[in-house]
């Protein structure tokens, strides 16, 4: 067989994505003919910035939705090494498929003999899985830390702010880069931290769903202790591994019982988990606090007090609506930042497992032989700088529809 032409390369990649493609005019059609019953989602199919965006952002998840848990778009094994195929440019054939293999390695083989093609597909998964996540888990944190610091000010204010600005003195690579050494993990560090920032969601619904239906207590008790309840159990089984909720080499505390853990997480994942969340969630907490202390100051704020609403009812359900817009915005920013510094990691070898098909790993193996065979580095680095550039334009389009709302 002969090397396929760049032609033939992009036609197949376009079929071998077809999921992705279908999933997209399915969502955009839907979106576009709803989009007046959407609200802010709604208006960002009136932003032609927005829409570009989206729509770069969306082909990334549904490339990772599809190409990870369902695999549905990988043509090799990610981290199978194939006899005959190292370095190989784009469009080289297999020497013998085995049968209903496919026959073309279509963005060629790395320094390993691996399928790029493939790794990128994979990698955007890994993305996926990590980035909006944690991202949101640090929002809850913030939020939870931020609101009651800029509503109440005082001490509260003086020692938190104090806490966030003490981790945002210091570099993110560098804090980045000590959270994840293998001698930092091996000291059970990242479980404590594991334990103390993912108990927030739980206390955030906790509060939320107290402070909305505090004077209908029939309704308040059972519904906390159900949600309690079940976030409770997911709690438990995110922190919890084999059965604990720290193990290192010289001790370990026991967790939830293996067979009541709905999920075990790759030890490097939560480690790198743990770290967006821990590095992220200072800065979200200095917008929080900045937008209620000055929402606080709004009519409908004094409204609400004069009406004799909690403190946390006029928080959760007075000030943060009314600060959605740049909050959300900031959520899109921050999880473009978030996917580089997942790519740096990997770029690094931190975290992750060294073979991971992550786009900084993938990005590193190939920019040894950059000058000789430029594809194995240049394809995981456009998928990277295109989903930055999707989420930033997504940020941008958003922007602009909050402050026309």
């Amino acid at each position: 067989m002969e090397e396929l032409s760049w032609g033939s390369i992009i036609a197949r990649m376009l079929m071998q994505l077809g999921p992705v493609w279908i999933a997209l005019i399915v969502l955009f059609t839907i979106s576009i003919t709803y989009k007046r019953k959407l609200g802010l989602y709604g208006k960002l199919f009136d932003s032609t910035i927005g829409m570009i965006g989206f729509a770069l952002v969306m082909f990334w998840v549904f490339v990772g939705i599809f190409g990870g848990p369902l695999d549905m778009l990988v043509t090799h094994d990610p981290l199978s090494q194939v006899s005959g195929m190292k370095n190989k440019v784009p469009g080289t054939p297999m020497r013998s498929p085995d049968e209903g293999e496919y026959a073309y390695f279509l963005l060629g083989g790395d320094n390993l003999a691996r399928d790029v093609f493939s790794r990128i597909i994979k990698g955007a998964w890994i993305v996926v899985q990590i980035a909006p996540i944690a991202t949101l888990f640090a929002f809850m944190v913030g939020i939870t830390l931020g609101l009651p610091a800029g509503y109440y000010g005082g001490r509260l204010d003086t020692v938190l702010s104090f806490l966030a600005n003490l981790i945002l003195a210091f570099p993110v690579i560098l804090l980045f880069y000590l959270l994840v050494t293998p001698e930092i993990v091996l000291t059970g560090i990242p479980n404590y931290m594991a334990l103390f920032l993912f108990v927030f969601p739980l206390v955030f619904m906790c509060i939320l769903l107290n402070s909305r239906y505090h004077t209908q207590p029939k309704i308040r008790t059972p519904l906390l202790i159900g949600v309690l309840g079940g976030l409770g159990w997911l709690y438990l089984s995110l922190v919890s591994t084999d059965g604990s909720v720290v193990a290192t080499p010289t001790y370990s505390i026991p967790g939830i019982p293996a067979f009541l853990d709905l999920f075990d997480i790759d030890p490097g994942i939560l480690v790198v988990f743990v770290s967006v969340v821990f590095v992220n969630s200072p800065t979200v907490y200095r917008i929080v606090r900045g937008l209620a202390m000055d929402i606080k100051t709004r009519d409908y704020v004094a409204a609400a007090q004069t009406r004799g609403e909690g403190p946390w009812y006029i928080m959760l359900w007075e000030i943060l609506p009314n600060a959605r817009g740049p909050l959300i915005v900031d959520f899109c920013l921050r999880i473009g930042y978030t996917t580089i510094l997942l790519g740096t990691l990997g770029f690094f070898g931190l975290g992750l497992a060294s073979e991971s098909p992550d786009w900084g790993s993938t990005i590193n193996a190939g920019r040894r032989l950059l000058a000789l065979y430029p594809h194995a580095a240049i394809a995981p680095a456009v998928a990277l700088l295109t989903l930055v550039l999707g989420l930033n334009l997504l940020a941008d389009g958003l922007r602009e529809e909050s402050l026309r709302d």
